[in-house]
């Protein structure tokens, strides 16, 4: 069996991905930012010569680059958060090559998605938000899918999971400004400023569908969340009966 584990920014995926390390010490969990046979997600999409040339860039970054790398035919991955250093530039130099926020074309999106689900033929692994939170957050802020547009596409990653044994444990938020309110504490620096929190307010509101919809702000950013969590208990239901498990954020015994 492996673990799809699903939920909103907050309802505690992190934790619950611990949790079940814990109680299955054989199994590898697959965290934001690793190396996923599945995700892409913190990661750049690069062909071999684009990969050379920021090996050539960063020649001081050049180990640490290597050992953060992954080849999967003619393009290299790489897992370029878990390189450590000061140069905010490297940073900004990757991001530019991950798959989501518009930066490759749908149907390249479509297709990139699919083939790695359908490559992807491990056993005993558990995964963080590797499903559904990157996907879905780009369908619906950068390329403004609609619900059902949505939908057609995970009926197709349905597919291309057939065959595979697989289990969704999508952790439901009821109090979806308290999960956000803690994960805002989280993540703030030693003095009180916050660091996620304002960049995910900036992420929404300069994406095509705050500006194609006319919302921004705390308030709005909110509904999202809600209607991203709606969603996601839809495909549940709708695309993935059989292979899912709702529990409550926070609030569950493993």
């Amino acid at each position: 069996m492996n673990y799809f584990v699903e939920g909103l920014q907050g309802s505690g995926k992190s934790t619950l991905v611990g949790r079940l390390a814990e109680k299955y010490p054989g199994y590898r969990a697959v965290r934001e930012g690793d190396y996923s046979p599945v995700e892409l997600s913190w990661c750049a999409y690069m062909t071999r010569p684009q990969y050379q040339a920021v090996l050539a860039k960063y020649p001081n970054l050049r180990p640490q680059i290597e050992q953060k790398s992954f080849a999967e035919g003619d393009r290299m991955i790489v897992c370029y958060t878990k390189v450590e250093t000061d140069n905010r530039a490297f940073y900004e130099d990757l991001e530019q090559y991950e798959i989501y926020n518009n930066r490759v074309s749908r149907e390249d999106f479509r297709r990139i998605i699919l083939s790695r689900y359908a490559r992807w033929n491990g056993d005993e692994e558990i995964f963080e938000c590797s499903l559904f939170q990157n996907i879905v957050e780009d369908m619906i802020l950068f390329r403004n899918a609609s619900d059902e547009e949505i939908i057609r596409f995970y009926r197709e990653i349905r597919e291309a999971l057939q065959g595979r044994e697989y289990h969704i444990l999508y952790l439901e938020s009821g109090d979806v400004e308290g999960n956000i309110a803690a994960i805002r504490k989280e993540r703030s620096d030693d003095e009180g400023n916050e660091l996620w929190f304002p960049m995910m307010c900036r992420f929404f509101d300069e994406s095509p569908f705050a500006k194609a919809h006319g919302v921004s702000g705390e308030k709005d950013l909110m509904e999202h969340f809600r209607h991203r969590q709606e969603l996601e208990l839809r495909l549940c239901r709708e695309v993935f009966p059989g292979h899912f498990t709702v529990l409550q954020s926070k609030n569950y015994s493993l």
